[in-house]
């Protein structure tokens, strides 16, 4: 029986969108339950942990926090009195203000009681010029150092931050983020027992619209009132407790989150800092810090912690959110790119037969498959080739397994760590997974597939990111009480 070419072509592109499909749900699969396991574990290998051990133990080794800073002014003090209260003896607090135009250096001038010191700067790695380095005349701040640069961008501002710190290992976070008291006890746990040298280590991200920060520290958690703050509290929630626990078991981890992570300083110098030249500033370091352990040949582990860690503002406003998703796909395909001898390369073990092909095929490919997916059933509809039956139900299984994936990890979230407690916002986080594929995931892809055209177009920019502060929620919380 002879087939025409129409009738071979559409059982090729069914075939195909039908693998992907099948693959993808495979890959979330074993991932979900590869990081359920592993969390069960480090709950109760972690549940006796005495953390004061770590805490005076002489042993410990010193850590540099550095974190960014751009028009930062309305949380800049509550961020630093966060960073300032954190339970760990040996650390410093390098705060780097990149070119500011707002009064972020002077509100912390004035709050901290700065001035400017002499300081031997090495310019180990080549960045933007610094104008000045300051300390306080006030003891109590004595583990601070601001330092004041030209403008040069978030990797510029984090390079700097390299140069200055003198610790042997460094915490890049965003300032915009408000830091539990025992994360960096948590966070450098895995350096001191691991018996591979462990290079770089990250932690979980909450959303913190809503919660009440007062002086620094998050003192009540909250689900954020505004449902689009919501959907990525499910995204995030998805993605560190059922993405990174996984690929961390696997020793997989190509991403740790620019928010917060934890890194050996002297293998990020020797790999040469930050790369200013993609918006994925985060993945490509760790990207290249794994290249550079394997043309070594020196044994290591990038880990992660399910603990949660660290808090952040999230947009909310779709505009907001918008560009920073646009970021994201730029800076993925930009990696990518770059590192593009990883493909299925196995000199670069499970880094280049797994990780990097998960990343290129379900993560910067997805949207362009959606999107292709979407064209072909319009013009499928438009002659009249729809078998409505089958399209109905395989509708149906896919938007049932996008509800599974968000509820088992609201299951992993709620039998662990447990920070929504109200039965209310466990009922506004089921519903938001059950309109979430249908209202905010089309969304993230037309973000996707903006944030790749733009690319093309040759953008660079990380775009406007505007905050409403942690403040704020204080006195919205203020009013209610």
């Amino acid at each position: 029986m002879m087939f025409s070419f129409w009738e071979i072509f559409f059982f090729t592109i069914n075939t195909l969108i039908l693998a992907y499909g099948i693959s993808i749900t495979l890959a979330y699969l074993i991932l979900a339950a590869l990081s359920q396991y592993e969390l069960r574990k480090y709950i109760q290998r972690n549940h006796f942990t005495d953390f004061r051990n770590i805490l005076s133990s002489p042993l410990t080794p010193g850590i540099s926090l550095i974190a960014p800073a751009y028009n930062e002014g309305l949380t800049i003090i509550d961020n630093v009195k966060s960073l300032m209260s954190i339970m760990y003896n040996n650390y410093e607090i390098i705060i780097i203000n990149d070119g500011s135009k707002d009064d972020t250096l002077n509100k912390m001038i004035e709050a901290f009681n700065l001035v400017i010191v002499p300081f031997d700067l090495q310019y180990t790695i080549a960045t933007k010029p610094v104008r000045g380095i300051y300390k306080s005349q006030n003891r109590a701040f004595k583990k601070l150092t601001v330092v004041d640069k030209e403008n040069g961008g978030k990797a510029d501002a984090l390079n700097v931050g390299l140069n200055v710190s003198k610790k042997d290992l460094v915490a890049c976070i965003d300032v915009d983020c408000i830091i539990e008291p025992d994360a960096l006890l948590k966070m450098v746990k895995p350096f001191l027992e691991s018996t591979k040298p462990v290079i770089a280590s990250g932690g979980v991200v909450r959303i913190a619209n809503s919660c009440i920060v007062e002086d620094g520290r998050l003192v009540e958690v909250k689900l954020p009132q505004i449902q689009i703050a919501r959907f990525q509290v499910l995204e995030y929630i998805r993605a560190f407790l059922l993405g990174r626990m996984a690929w961390s078991k696997l020793n997989g981890l190509l991403l740790i989150s620019g928010a917060f992570g934890l890194f050996k300083r002297d293998i990020a110098v020797k790999c040469g800092g930050y790369n200013h030249n993609t918006v994925g500033e985060d993945m490509e370091l760790v990207v290249r810090m794994r290249v550079y352990m394997h043309k070594h040949n020196f044994p290591y582990k990038v880990t992660y912690i399910p603990d949660p860690l660290c808090w952040t503002e999230a947009p909310a406003s779709y505009q907001i959110l918008g560009r920073q998703r646009n970021r994201w796909a730029r800076g993925t395909f930009e990696v990518l790119k770059l590192h593009r001898y990883l493909f299925f390369n196995p000199k670069y073990g499970l880094m280049g037969l797994v990780s990097y092909p998960f990343w290129f095929f379900f993560e910067w490919l997805a949207p362009f498959v959606e999107f292709s997916g979407l064209l072909y059933f319009l013009t499928l509809a438009c002659i009249g080739k729809i078998n409505w039956i089958f399209f109905f139900a395989i509708t149906l299984a896919v938007y049932a397994f996008a509800f599974f994936i968000s509820m088992f990890s609201l299951f992993s979230e709620e039998t662990s760590y447990y920070k929504y407690t109200q039965k209310r916002d466990i009922i506004k986080m089921i519903g938001t997974a059950l309109i979430e594929p249908l209202w905010f995931h089309p969304r993230v892809v037309w973000w996707g597939l903006k944030g790749n055209f733009d690319l093309i177009k040759g953008k660079k920019s990380w775009g406007e990111m505007s905050r409403q502060g942690f403040v704020q929620y204080k006195k919205k919380n203020e009013l209610v009480r």
